[in-house]
């Protein structure tokens, strides 16, 4: 298992700058019990309410990117203090990481309260996620059922050679619009075929293909 030890202090005493040290050697102490390899050591002077931390977000970051099994902190208010540490503690686990605590000498324990709290952040979550995929069912729907076919997208992905999957099929858009969504509709629908793009953006490039039609048209004649 591969950690990180973070510890923290809130201000620049010297009772609080001994504890950094205090705190450093109890978790190496911890770290050697449970055979946990330590990958970094932050240590940061900044209050447990601040979320905005150079070092929480750094550790944020390398939990995100690197193979990083636990983070391992003192207690769960050096970790954070009210909804700070709910908020940090949710998003470690969602990362699949573990958090050690000298206290507990072990696997942090939350309370009862704040374990209440993150049930119920799941559970929002899961209905954000689920309100989220049934506005892109419905979209492609009245999509379909408006002529659209989304197989004439899908089959000509071979095609693209490493095309950037941002990048707007204005066809497709085109098409759509023709066929009466709205631009918030046609935003939905193209992210259920994997494009990641937002209404203002699909607005934007379906004004910039009229106005290159316009311009076209006025060439001719």
């Amino acid at each position: 298992m591969q950690a990180i030890i973070y510890c923290r202090v809130s201000t620049n005493k010297a009772s609080q700058v001994t504890s950094l040290g205090r705190q450093k050697e109890e978790l190496i102490k911890l770290a050697k019990k449970h055979n946990i390899k330590i990958i970094d050591i932050v240590e940061e002077k900044a209050s447990g309410y601040e979320i905005d931390r150079d070092g929480i977000m750094t550790i944020l970051d390398r939990c995100s990117h690197e193979k990083i099994d636990c983070v391992m902190v003192q207690d769960e208010t050096r970790l954070g203090r009210g909804h700070t540490k709910i908020a940090l503690y949710h998003q470690l686990t969602k990362q699949g990481v573990t958090i050690y605590s000298y206290a507990n000498q072990g696997e942090m324990n939350l309370s009862e309260s704040d374990e209440m709290v993150l049930q119920i952040v799941s559970i929002v979550e899961e209905y954000q996620r689920k309100i989220h995929n049934i506005k892109i069912k419905r979209g492609m729907k009245k999509a379909i059922a408006k002529g659209y076919d989304p197989t004439r997208n899908l089959s000509n992905r071979h095609l693209s050679h490493g095309r950037d999957r941002k990048d707007v099929p204005i066809e497709e858009v085109v098409r759509l619009k023709e066929s009466g969504l709205t631009f918030q509709e046609i935003s939905t629908t193209l992210r259920g075929l994997g494009y990641n793009i937002s209404k203002a953006t699909i607005h934007r490039r379906y004004q910039d293909y009229l106005s290159l039609a316009q311009d076209r048209s006025d060439s001719i004649k």
